[in-house]
């Protein structure tokens, strides 16, 4: 659980530091350069993933369980992740609806992954993983759309073609992560495969 928290600390806290200390950032931005500030953040980002995954699996060895969530649940987290796939498409897809009204979807994105997960896992390590992550979205969205207020930003209307795309592609990520991804990578097969 240590090596967990700890990876927690360091994706979240490298991911965090737009919201706690924006100036700060700004300001070592300017100093290091961006391509050393870019390449500082990676490598923190990629150490703390990679400690998340190892703790997350250790911790699953050794289950600590908190609650046992019904099995309505887990269809819950499947229809979040659906939407949660949309949102991060979202993202990439130009003149989108979710984009032109929700301005930050890949941080929704998180935020509704992390709450399916959530709901239906009750291990003390997926409180820790998946709370820790939603915590995170919950701040970020927050700090993101006061930025854009302090800075006037506007997004562009969605059109009808955009908005399609990414339901589709969002979809279909959707579907084959469920179906194959997440039981090759996680080792657990959501829809029961």
């Amino acid at each position: 659980m240590v090596i967990l928290v700890l990876g927690l600390v360091l994706f979240l806290g490298v991911h965090s530091v737009r919201i706690v200390a924006d100036g700060w950032r700004t300001q070592m931005r300017a100093r290091l350069g961006e391509g050393a500030w870019k390449g500082l953040y990676s490598v923190v980002s990629i150490v703390g993933l990679g400690l998340v995954v190892w703790g997350y699996g250790l911790a699953r060895q050794e289950p600590v369980v908190l609650w046992n969530p019904p099995v309505a649940m887990r269809h819950m987290a499947s229809l979040f992740t659906l939407v949660a796939f949309v949102l991060l498409l979202a993202a990439y897809v130009p003149r989108n609806v979710f984009k032109a009204r929700l301005h930050h979807p890949m941080v929704l994105a998180v935020k509704t992954w992390a709450l399916g997960h959530l709901i239906s896992n009750g291990n003390l390590a997926d409180v820790a993983l998946f709370g820790g992550f939603l915590l995170w979205a919950v701040l970020d969205f927050r700090a993101a759309r006061q930025r854009d207020r302090a800075q006037g930003t506007s997004y562009p209307s969605g059109t009808l073609a955009g908005t399609g795309i990414t339901v589709v592609l969002g979809g279909v990520a959707w579907a084959a992560f469920a179906f194959w991804g997440h039981a090759l990578l996680i080792g657990i097969s959501p829809l029961g495969r």
